[in-house]
């Protein structure tokens, strides 16, 4: 994504600041942290979480249609497969399968893309729908409930098609391994691929469902679908769902590209009765229009929180151990035309200039917090690793 003007505090703001904020700032908040490779080895992991367990648990899309699995791995950075054969296909943007998810007790959530839902259609930049898709699962939330004794010895459970149409015509799935225990899937709900999107060049155009990120909240799940451009409030027992909020396209500036750009939500954090979702942007990546905002989980309502960016992707809320809050925001890349690595942020406020804590992450895609260490371990898509990001605990 193009490189952008970080928005900076007015002559008055800086003022009002006091000196000695700037003084802190000059001491070496948010200094570029130390980076080690945690694993490698990964097929394409876009999420992680961590459990009450401390393990990580982390979405990954290996290459085949109906590959998707989900890997444990352990603070020693081991990895073994909890299960596989997750619905996953390759679609007009490359593969997509398992990628958001969250954990509440000994239930897993686990939003599945749009795979290969829609097909690109005759005119570039079209998509018509795919009446093949890989798997009836696609654009839809799983649930995956397993004990704890499988989260610490489980591993090779795997999910075949026949179990994906079992799955969506509202059946139950029991998988088990021997003296281990088993897992039980079910299907929490299921978007529409695609909804109707003509343009005046092809009236036959759709725009797909795409559901990258997901946090549960009291009876709720929360999903951010970076297609529709929406946050989605399911219902957890009932599968029931509505569209909480809408990004619209904005304007694009720029002399080439569309004459709009999507908003692309991409990540989403429950903070008391707010979301925090960060939104990507799409073609051509303009500086500065990548931004986090708030959503009321009540009403809907959405207004901006941190902007200026250039591809969010990630946010985490946290406190200091002097109880200040803070913020983190991962970026995709710093100049996603010019290929460039991204970087993680942190913002001691909202409207404060960010810190650069770690950079030449490449294609980082999703981070936690660990409870213990306090550092934070980040996805990078394309290389198949998971980087650790060495906190000062006094700093952070």
């Amino acid at each position: 994504m193009k490189n952008q003007t970080i928005k900076q505090l007015s002559v008055r703001s800086i003022f009002l600041s006091g000196l000695l904020t700037l003084a802190f700032f000059a001491t070496g908040f948010g200094q570029l942290q130390s980076t080690s490779v945690f694993t490698t080895g990964l097929s394409q992991p876009a999420k992680i979480i961590q459990t009450p367990l401390d393990n990580l648990i982390v979405t990954e899309t290996v290459g085949p249609p109906n590959s998707g699995r989900i890997s444990i791995i352990d603070m020693e950075g081991n990895r073994r497969t909890l299960v596989d054969g997750l619905p996953s296909g390759i679609g007009a943007e490359g593969p997509s399968g398992p990628s958001g998810l969250d954990m509440r007790g000994r239930s897993l959530f686990v939003a599945i893309g749009e795979g290969d839902g829609v097909l690109p259609g005759p005119i570039q930049g079209t998509m018509i729908p795919n009446p093949n898709p890989s798997s009836p699962l696609l654009s839809s939330v799983l649930r995956i409930d397993f004990s704890a004794n499988v989260e610490r010895h489980g591993q090779g459970f795997s999910l075949s098609p026949a179990q994906h149409n079992l799955l969506a015509n509202g059946g139950v799935v029991t998988l088990r391994n021997g003296s281990v225990g088993w897992i039980e899937i079910s299907l929490v709900a299921d978007f529409p691929n695609s909804v109707p999107n003509p343009l005046p060049f092809f009236p036959a155009n759709v725009r797909q469902s795409n559901p990258f990120a997901l946090v549960a909240g009291g009876d709720n799940l929360f999903v951010a679908d970076a297609g529709m451009n929406s946050v989605v409030r399911v219902n957890i027992s009932s599968g029931e769902w509505r569209i909480l909020t809408v990004f619209p396209p904005r304007p694009n500036p720029l002399p080439f590209g569309p004459p709009v750009i999507d908003a692309v939500p991409d990540g989403i954090r429950l903070e008391g009765n707010r979301l925090l979702v960060t939104l990507l942007t799409g073609f051509p990546f303009v500086p500065g229009l990548s931004e986090v905002r708030q959503v009321d989980t009540r009403t809907g309502a959405n207004s901006p929180f941190i902007g200026g960016r250039s591809s969010a992707i990630d946010v985490l809320e946290e406190r200091t151990q002097h109880g200040q809050t803070q913020h983190f925001v991962l970026e995709f890349s710093t100049n996603f035309l010019a290929n460039q690595p991204g970087q993680l942020l942190a913002f001691e406020a909202p409207f404060y200039p960010p810190q650069v804590i770690a950079s030449g992450l490449i294609s980082p895609s999703g981070m936690v917090r660990d409870s213990v260490s306090g550092d934070i371990f980040i996805t990078e898509i394309f290389t198949g690793r998971i980087i650790r990001v060495h906190l000062n605990p006094w700093q952070f």
